[in-house]
């Protein structure tokens, strides 16, 4: 008789954990069914309006990559780093996007959602590891929209002083450096988000004008400067190193590459664009692919043609568009005095107005981006309905578009522009990690589920994005990282206090087990902040007293929040 009653007892205490296990797996790691994601791909009545083809997609990865990034980070990189071995270094930072880039070419073709890693995310590893990752895209695409925006403001004044128009330091600049607030920041934003509340169709063909004018300029600028490279320039083609890491030799072209790489984030917003193009399983991958490397190969050859035509140092402490300019300056024949005239002195102008259409084409991609992963995310019920209301004429999210031309605005206004910049990378190589993740995961879940793109050599090119990816945020600042732990853990409070109660998948309802899961996680991240902070306060090198007493009191106030935070999960009724 006690051995039966043991033996119930022993059953009913299995059957309680069995069942607290499957509802803590059914809460925060739940996945969106596979079911679930084609049916919302194919429904009509709510859906996206369907406009983008294949080379629309290419022309939105291009306009998203060809920014003012190959002008101004090329010389920079090439007279403190790697030399003329710049070239190496672009390939190197192709190569890291390249693996992420077959990986996100794969889940497109999976899942043609609007979302992009978001969506991915859901998929394959859960709702609590999809909310971080679609928060971090935040970095990536509003913020760093602000960045670029503030970015096109500087050129606009260059461009309008060829002309004797100067526009005030108290408009162009935030209050932060010495101005009131950035006006055209705030004109150039506010313009690409009523063009995307207005249509994507409309969106897409105006990008495409902008991606042939800086195409075009940038092949202008390989043509005509391809007859005035010097040989010797070349030598040596890798610098020895100066005995200081990242200055020259191989140390210097990984350094580089770490840089350049920035020139590269954009590709990923076509996979945002999934339930608007046409036939997204085919044309997914040909847009991620295809634009990536169409750049890559312009990426190279501008880089040699600059550091062939001037020597490497001559671009040392020059900022914006002054290293092009420099390159440009030796495009001519020395005079008997041996000072060169320059053959072609309008390409510099030419230059700014490909800057300034290439910025505005990046906000925009990325504008778009962000409203897209925010859909998602709405129709989730992770954030408030707004969010994926469409406009019953345009069939575009425009109160969503609405919404965050008014907070990237605000950013861009009153932020200065190194603060957020850095921040923008960060959140994008940590997308791309999990991405890389993801598609290890699915292949081990769902090995069955049909693919229109297959990601070769699996595991090995994930592990080598996630490898690369991971690699390049070791090298960048503490303060960019203190900065990203900040963020997140604003992040846990949204999901813990909204996303957690509203959830359409677990219907709002957790177990104490998962709020405690969460509230544990946050304590690890503060932990991280006052780590970071320490480290980063005690550099003699670096004057941080502001932002360090703030990582610690914004620290002090998440712990006494999380641990709060522990016992507010209810318990699944059977």
């Amino acid at each position: 008789m006690f051995h039966i009653k043991a033996l119930h007892l022993y059953k009913q205490h299995f059957l309680y954990r069995f069942e607290s296990i499957s509802d803590y797996i059914m809460g925060l790691f739940i996945r969106k069914p596979f079911n679930q994601l084609l049916a919302e791909a194919s429904e009509s009545e709510k859906g996206l309006k369907k406009t983008l083809t294949a080379p629309a997609l290419v022309a939105l990865g291009i306009g998203a990559i060809i920014g003012a990034g190959l002008f101004s980070i090329t010389g920079g990189a090439a007279a403190t780093n790697a030399g003329p071995a710049i070239t190496i270094s672009f390939i190197v930072a192709a190569l890291g996007c390249a693996f992420a880039g077959l990986c996100y070419a794969e889940f497109a073709s999976m899942i043609p959602i609007a979302g992009s890693a978001y969506t991915y995310s859901y998929a394959t590893m859960g709702e609590f590891l999809a909310w971080i990752i679609g928060w971090d895209l935040v970095l990536e695409y509003a913020v760093g929209s602000a960045t670029v925006a503030i970015s096109w403001s500087r050129y606009l004044v260059k461009f309008l002083q060829y002309f004797g128009i100067n526009l005030g330091p108290e408009f162009t600049s935030s209050p932060f450096e010495g101005g009131i607030m950035n006006v055209p920041a705030v004109f150039i934003i506010i313009l690409m988000s009523l063009l995307l509340m207005r249509g994507t169709k409309e969106s897409a063909f105006f990008n495409g004008l902008i991606v042939t004018l800086k195409v075009a300029v940038v092949l202008i600028f390989i043509a005509l400067g391809w007859q005035y490279i010097h040989p010797e320039n070349y030598t040596p083609y890798i610098p020895d190193n100066t005995g200081t890491f990242g200055e020259f030799g191989f140390s210097g072209i990984v350094r580089a590459a770490a840089i350049v790489f920035f020139a590269y984030i954009g590709f990923d917003a076509v996979s945002t664009a999934a339930q608007e193009s046409k036939n997204p399983k085919r044309d997914m991958p040909i847009g991620i692919l295809l634009s990536l490397f169409i750049c890559t190969i312009l990426y190279i050859l501008f880089a040699h043609v600059m550091t062939g035509v001037a020597n490497y140092t001559e671009f040392a402490g020059k900022d914006g568009i002054a290293p092009v300019a420099v390159a440009i300056d030796h495009m001519g024949t020395a005079g008997s005095d041996g000072i060169v005239k320059p053959d072609y002195p309008w390409l510099n102008k030419a230059i700014i107005v490909a800057i300034l259409a290439g910025y505005s084409s990046v906000i925009m991609v990325m504008l778009m981006g962000q409203s897209r992963v925010f859909f998602s995310m709405s129709r989730d019920g992770l954030i408030p309905k707004v969010f994926s209301e469409v406009h019953p004429k345009f069939r575009t999210p425009a109160r969503n578009n609405f919404l965050f031309m008014l907070f990237v605005s605000i950013f861009a206004a009153f932020v200065p522009a190194n603060v957020v910049g850095e921040m923008t990378s960060i959140g994008t190589l940590f997308a791309f990690i999990l991405v890389c993740i993801g598609v290890i995961v699915m292949r081990k879940k769902m090995p069955e589920a049909p693919r229109a793109f297959r990601t070769p050599l699996v595991p090995l090119v994930p592990i080598l994005g996630i490898a690369t990816c991971l690699f390049m945020m070791v090298f960048l600042p503490l303060d960019t990282w203190i900065r990203l732990v900040a963020w997140m853990m604003v992040g846990f409070d949204m999901y813990l206090f909204y996303g957690m109660k509203n959830s359409h998948l677990n219907k709002g309802v957790f177990t104490n087990r998962s709020y405690k899961t969460v509230s544990f996680t946050g304590l690890g991240m503060v932990a991280t902040l006052i780590i970071v902070a320490i480290l980063h306060h005690n550099d003699p090198a670096v004057d941080d007293t502001g932002l360090y007493y703030f990582s610690l009191g914004f620290a002090a106030i998440h712990t006494l929040l999380y641990i709060y935070t522990m016992g507010n999960g209810k318990k699944k009724e059977a």
